[in-house]
Parts: C-alpha cells; structure tokens; sequence
C-alpha cells in the first residue's frame, strides 16, 4: 500500500473552504481512481498549515492518479492555495483501519 503525503501552505482564512473542497470536489475525484483506498486531510489550528494523505493499492495507481488528475486538482484548490504543495511517496508499514499485504523489508 502506498501512502500519497501532501504539504500544503492555504492562503490566510482559508481553511474552513480548504476542508469543503476537500470533501466536495476533491473526495469525489479520488473515489473514481483506480487503486484509490481512503483520503484522510489536517489543518492546523490557528496556521495555514494543511496535509493531505492519500491511501492507494499500489505505486502504479498512485503515479496514475499524480499524472493524470492530480493537475485537475491543484487547478481546483488554486483559490486556496499559497504556494506549489510538496508531495511524497511513502510505503505504509502499518494501519489499524486497512490491511496491508506485504511487509516492508526491515
């Protein structure tokens, strides 16, 4: 399983409209994805600090998902955002709510 990391700087104010498009705009997208497994987004009180982590079956999917939908949903969040987010591809070792298939080499 892979996990999809995004960091992200939101424009002052602009949290409570981040989460909606979130579960509006951005949720519905995901949920079309092949391999997309479970979308889980923070904000920090009192910040503008915001990430989002994405759960996917397999690095292909994700790499689908990065290279063909992910432009249409930084278009989206433009009026969000400050900045260009950071994104990282992790390999998830543990989950309490999914199960993982392969062990990640010690």
């Amino acid at each position: 399983m892979i996990a999809r990391n995004v960091n992200m700087h939101l424009k002052a104010n602009s949290s409570a409209e981040f989460a909606r498009m979130i579960e509006k705009d951005v949720i519905p997208l995901l949920r079309k994805q092949k391999g997309f497994q479970d979308e889980i987004s923070f904000v920090r009180p009192g910040s503008q600090e915001a990430v989002a982590i994405s759960l996917w079956d397999k690095a292909e999917s994700a790499d689908a998902y990065t290279r063909d939908t992910y432009p249409a949903v930084l278009k989206a969040l433009a009026t969000v955002l400050d900045g260009t987010p950071q994104v990282q591809h992790l390999e998830v070792c543990n989950s309490t709510s999914h199960k993982i298939a392969a062990a990640v080499a010690a």
